[in-house]
């Protein structure tokens, strides 16, 4: 499992590398406008030590939910008590972090979560997903697509198509039953029973290819491994000669609000591909998740 986290880590970082590289305006001159004249766009970064120390003794305190005291924060954080608190009370006075004097502990201010809602704002799912989709086309060669749900349905937001001849194709605003796609599976297996059922009783079980799947207990058992599995796998149960592989975008609260998923014809996407492509698709949604501010989950549902 700690190869599967350092490789996500390493994708979530190319994601942000694209994301930057894709959005950065430029003047006349070619030099980036965020910069000063003076600074290279490249090289070692430029920091100011005293800032990176109190962003550090920051991030520390948002990881626990139950607060820190200073000695905690000076300890984990390994600065000494007396810098630790000069950085605390800067950001009390600036609403980032508050103390309970009752209970001698710090913990994250509101501010804090007022300039994380800014955040969330301006994080447009599909303008984040597009670099990260263009990765994972160009890393499997198969079109990579994002979707989410909407009145029981998925509907595909956008897609970066494979260059190969023959290859999958879902064009923007294309609806497909969630329960023969990789992308539909893969939500309805992070629905508790009570929504899943809900859904169960708005739909009708179309059978588009003879591996559709059309009874509710073999949905079940199939979501099941989906969970397990930590993908979602569609065998040509959308179209005949084609599949596809799926996995979940979690939103800051933890749910699955959308998916990622790479497909292809069945000549290219086989069987001894399988652990490949799932291991792909779930690092791109963890990139995705970790783009937009979410939280990774592992979430019990689908019964």
């Amino acid at each position: 499992m700690s190869s599967f986290f350092h490789n996500c880590t390493l994708r979530i970082g190319k994601a942000k590398k694209l994301m930057a590289s894709s959005t950065k305006p430029r003047g006349v001159s070619g030099r980036l406008r965020g910069r000063p004249r003076n600074v290279a766009p490249t090289g070692s970064p430029q920091k100011i030590k005293s800032l990176d120390r109190a962003m550090q003794v920051f991030e520390h305190l948002s990881t626990v939910s139950h607060g820190l005291t200073l000695s905690e924060l000076a300890h984990d954080t390994k600065q000494s008590p007396a810098t630790v608190y000069r950085i605390l009370i800067t950001l009390e006075m600036r609403g980032f972090v508050e103390f309970d004097a009752v209970e001698q502990m710090w913990n994250v201010g509101a501010r804090a979560f007022t300039v994380g809602v800014r955040f969330l704002r301006r994080s447009g799912l599909v303008e984040r997903a597009r670099p990260i989709l263009r990765q994972l086309m160009e890393e499997t060669g198969e079109t990579a697509n994002i979707g989410i749900e909407k009145n029981g349905m998925i509907l595909y937001l956008s897609q970066v198509e494979s260059e190969q001849k023959i290859r999958a194709h879902f064009p923007q605003g294309t609806l497909s039953p969630m329960h023969v796609s990789g992308i539909g599976k893969i939500l309805l297996s992070h629905m508790d029973s009570e929504r899943l059922q809900r859904w169960r009783a708005r739909q009708e079980f179309q059978t588009l290819t003879e591996n559709s799947i059309d009874q509710m207990d073999d949905l079940l058992a199939e979501l099941t491994i989906t969970q397990e599995r930590g993908y979602a796998i569609d065998d040509e149960e959308n179209s005949l000669g084609m599949r596809c592989f799926a996995a979940p975008v979690f939103d800051i609260n933890g749910e699955a609000i959308a998916g990622i998923s790479v497909s292809g014809p069945t000549s290219r996407v086989t069987p001894d591909r399988d652990a490949a492509l799932g291991r792909s698709v779930s690092l791109a949604a963890a990139a995705l998740t970790e783009a937009i501010g979410g939280t990774l989950c592992i979430k019990q549902g689908a019964g």
